[in-house]
């Protein structure tokens, strides 16, 4: 997922599925896809977290991921399922497919996405791979981490914990935000990712691998959105359908192709 060496990413998908278990953003999605059975499309649908509760809700799902490890996940996830797939697939390069209904990109993936194109286009190239994927009056559904300030989220020196633990293999390590800062005129956000690691026999692994990615604006993906055919109908700045404010921490879009 980050290029890290595979001892490091099989620990790192075995602490993503053990850690990220919330289910409210899950739900929320839920609710605003509704619950006549639609073709729906996740990009970076990581371990099948969104994936399988889709899948079991009756709609028919297809994910795309690039991480390996991850996918690996799902079969045992989705046992007994006869309407989900998944593939591993580069967002950015490979083709999504067409005729959904809806197309997710859910879980903050417009800001963690991979790609070393410039990475303001490689933002804008999701939301028109979306409409390209799409049936007319199909739907995009973002859900963004967002803050008017983005400042006080990106600009930190020290270093911030995000897991650690023992994964299934008997490796145990943590991982690292290191560094990071915030450059508004860009809206690009730099820092290290460290994994520390203490595999099962003894050999340890240290990888720093140095982090950008852009923070877009609602104004841009509004303008993205726009550009792509797409007409806003729901927004939200969190999952109890308040607007987007200054104490709000998440941009959530349903947007219909026309």
């Amino acid at each position: 997922m980050y290029n890290e060496k595979s001892a490091i990413a099989k620990w790192n998908a075995d602490m993503y599925d053990r850690n990220e278990t919330g289910t409210g953003d899950v739900e929320f999605a839920l609710s605003v896809i509704g619950g006549a059975p639609r073709n729906i499309l996740e990009i970076a649908c990581g371990s099948g977290r969104f994936l399988v509760p889709l899948a079991k809700a009756g709609h028919i799902v297809t994910g795309l991921d690039f991480d390996e490890y991850m996918l690996e996940k799902i079969s045992k996830k989705a046992a007994g399922l006869s309407n989900i797939t998944w593939r591993r697939a580069d967002a950015v390069k490979d083709e999504w497919g067409t005729g959904f209904d809806v197309v997710m990109l859910a879980g903050n993936f417009l800001f963690n996405l991979i790609s070393d194109m410039d990475y303001e286009k490689a933002q804008e190239l999701l939301i028109r791979k979306a409409a390209d994927s799409l049936k007319p009056g199909g739907s995009v559904y973002i859900d963004y981490s967002y803050t008017v300030y983005p400042e006080a989220w990106f600009d930190n020196p020290g270093e911030v914990l995000i897991w650690e633990g023992a994964d299934s293999g008997g490796n145990t390590g943590r991982m690292l935000l290191l560094g990071s800062s915030f450059d508004r005129e860009s809206g690009m956000t730099y820092f290290t990712r460290r994994f520390e690691l203490t595999l099962a026999g003894g050999t340890e692994i240290k990888e720093d691998i140095p982090q950008s990615k852009h923070f877009a604006t609602l104004e841009q993906i509004h303008s993205w959105l726009s550009a792509s055919g797409f007409t806003i109908e729901e927004e939200y700045g969190g999952y109890s359908r308040e607007p987007v404010s200054e104490s709000t921490d998440r941009a959530i879009i349903w947007a219909r192709k026309n």
